[in-house]
């Protein structure tokens, strides 16, 4: 199986960054699909920014033009990098990842197709 870790959460003021970092093990070649999701207080869980199976990334609607999602060549760590964050952002941020190909943001923001969780980590934006 594939083991995440996050890392990087923590409180900011509105407009501030912060990189969210994700630590992967315990995978074989396969391909796989991976991102972030997040879920905020009384809110469903909802993809963020995804690598769908073949490296392109994808975004949401309302982090496009401040996240950039990223990872290093061997693919052991993924990265968010969030800028000019607001209070809307504050929420718990997973890395969640699945084997085999995948694309298109429909099909990548559904929960049920990746079987790959981490423990998530915070993130809180105030005004």
């Amino acid at each position: 199986q594939v083991d995440l870790v996050e890392s990087g959460g923590g409180s900011v003021q509105a407009g501030g960054s912060l990189r969210l970092s994700c630590a992967a093990s315990g995978y074989t070649q396969s391909n796989i699909y991976i991102g972030w999701f997040r879920q905020g207080p009384g809110k469903e869980r909802e993809g963020v920014a995804i690598f769908d199976s073949d490296g392109t990334s994808f975004y949401a609607d309302s982090v496009k033009g401040r996240f950039t999602l990223s990872q290093d060549t061997t693919k052991k760590n993924l990265y968010l990098q969030m800028n000019a964050l607001k209070p809307e952002d504050t929420a718990m941020y997973y890395c969640a990842a699945g084997r085999g190909r995948l694309t298109g943001w429909y099909l990548l923001t559904q929960p049920n197709y990746y079987n790959y969780w981490g423990r998530g980590t915070q993130v809180t934006v105030s005004s």
